[in-house]
């Protein structure tokens, strides 16, 4: 038998055959161990610590101790220095930016004040600081329902447990100001032994329930976009469904859409308030996100709210969702392209122009419904009778209630510009219907003039001429903000204190 030595001298070209193969065999075997330890390493950092707590624990620190990753990035929410072109995580004075909205809110609270809001971080904070909230003692006669607490703090869910919803919604918000503290975070949407997403709110499972649907049999990907539903959606307060409380309901048993919400409105014939200037019976729009979303390509090709706006990142091995909650535009590495690869640039400029489509028709809505509001006003001065005004009134709380549907949710003109601008087109419509109903009627009572548009070019002026006294309510907001909020503290800590 040859030796491997003959072999080696007869056909060289065998030594590279055993040379590569060892090689590779000695490549691979590194691999396998490499992956061993790096599994290793995830398998002691991503099992799910034993928790002590219970579902309801408000504090989100707390949750950070078992959880650094996740509440890191949590913590960054506090960051406000990211301002798109059309929002971001900036607080930025809306009224001031577009003081037709004034006109628009004439009688209704968000006149005085509406800010973007900076995050969840600031949930708490920014209620307390806006002209819209009080208490009694601080100059205000009509506090906000405690309702109005619901998707602000994770220690509603808390109290929610300890009372039932319907206990929890009656009253008015300072009986419960001292009980929440803790911005919005981790107990608002996890289920503490097992990580699992929840809903903790049940306007949400009450609205499922409204269509026939259980919301239990929602998939993991679904509910990574329906625990933001549980919050970023239209609703309203139902003040008869419970004696002496204001309701949350989600308007959906009709279905999601601008006209099925609508219906839904106009069929139990609800207002959430009458103009001061027209006396249309408006609604106000609070912020329908996940209704538009539904309407979007992204919602039809299965992507979460989760997937953009708390995309997954790796940190030392491991992989986990990021909950930095902010604008895509400002992780778009991150976010966008995950799956679109075109450069940074061209996606956010894809973004703008969208936007910038949306807000020039947007523009021209919010100009026409002033004039609507104005000359309506005038026509009732004039002496205008009720069935002179009733149809011209409908188009006007149809093509407010449009505007206010698009313009209310914070990502519309970007979630679904198709659809915002097919809803922005349709309020259009009615505003100038109800101009040229306006018109015969003011022609009838001897006004052939055309009425002119008021000087509205800041928000100080705006609120001039709808009556408002800025500087009682700044003096109010003063007193509330020295000595309700600094007790309301105080108690919430010594409570805290206490479990």
């Amino acid at each position: 038998m040859k030796s491997i030595q003959q072999l080696l001298k007869e056909k060289p070209w065998l030594g590279w055959i055993i040379f590569t193969a060892t090689v590779l065999i000695v490549f691979l075997l590194g691999m396998l161990a490499s992956s061993i330890v790096q599994r290793r390493a995830e398998a002691v950092f991503a099992y799910t610590p034993e928790v002590t707590f219970s579902d309801f624990e408000p504090r989100n620190s707390l949750w950070g101790e078992l959880f650094p990753r996740e509440y890191d990035s949590y913590l960054k929410t506090a960051d406000t220095t990211f301002r798109s072109k059309y929002n971001g995580s900036a607080m930025v004075d809306m009224l001031q930016e577009s003081p037709r909205m004034v006109v628009l809110w004439a009688g209704y609270l968000f006149s005085r004040d509406y800010g973007q809001g900076r995050g969840h971080y600031y949930a708490i904070e920014d209620i307390w600081n806006t002209l819209r909230t009080g208490a009694p003692g601080a100059g205000v006669t009509s506090p906000q329902p405690n309702t109005c607490w619901a998707c602000k703090s994770p220690d509603v869910p808390r109290l929610m447990n300890e009372t039932g919803a319907a206990e929890f919604y009656r009253g008015t918000w300072e009986t419960k100001g001292s009980e929440i503290i803790n911005p919005i975070g981790c107990a608002d949407c996890h289920e503490a032994k097992s990580m699992n997403l929840r809903i903790s709110r049940p306007a949400l499972i009450e609205a499922f329930e409204s269509q026939g649907r259980d919301i239990s049999k929602a998939s993991h990907q679904e509910m990574r976009s329906l625990v933001c539903a549980q919050c970023h959606v239209e609703y309203y307060f139902n003040k008869k469904r419970t004696e002496g409380v204001d309701y949350l309901v989600f308007p959906w048993k009709n279905g999601t859409s601008l006209e099925e919400i609508e219906k839904y409105y106009d069929d139990i014939e609800f207002a959430d308030w009458t103009h001061a200037l027209s006396r249309a019976p408006m609604l106000k729009a609070q912020h329908p996100d996940y209704e538009v979303y539904l309407t979007g390509t992204h919602a039809s090709r299965g992507v979460s709210c989760a997937d953009c706006h708390m995309p997954f990142i790796s940190e030392g091995g491991q992989k986990f969702t990021d909950h930095h909650l902010q604008s895509p535009l400002n992780n778009i590495a991150a976010s966008c392209q995950v799956c679109h690869r075109e450069e940074t640039d061209k996606l956010v400029q894809d973004v703008y122009s969208r936007q910038d489509k949306i807000m020039e028709n947007r523009i021209i809505l919010e100009t026409l419904l002033v004039r609507c509001h104005v000359e309506a006003k005038t026509a009732w001065d004039k002496g205008a009778g009720e069935d002179q005004m009733k149809d011209i009134l409908s188009d006007i709380r149809k093509a407010q209630w449009r505007w206010d549907f698009s313009a209310a949710g914070h990502g519309n003109s970007f979630h679904s510009p198709v659809e915002t601008g097919r809803i922005i087109a349709g309020g259009i419509a009615y505003a100038q219907d109800a101009r040229v109903k306006l018109a015969r009627v003011l022609a009838a009572l001897g006004e052939n003039r055309e009425i002119p548009y008021p000087d509205i070019s800041t928000k100080e002026k705006a609120q001039a001429l709808i009556g408002l006294d800025m500087k009682k309510l700044r003096d109010e907001k003063k007193i509330f903000l020295d000595n309700v909020v600094p007790e309301w503290i105080r108690a919430g800590k010594e409570r805290e204190a206490g479990y």
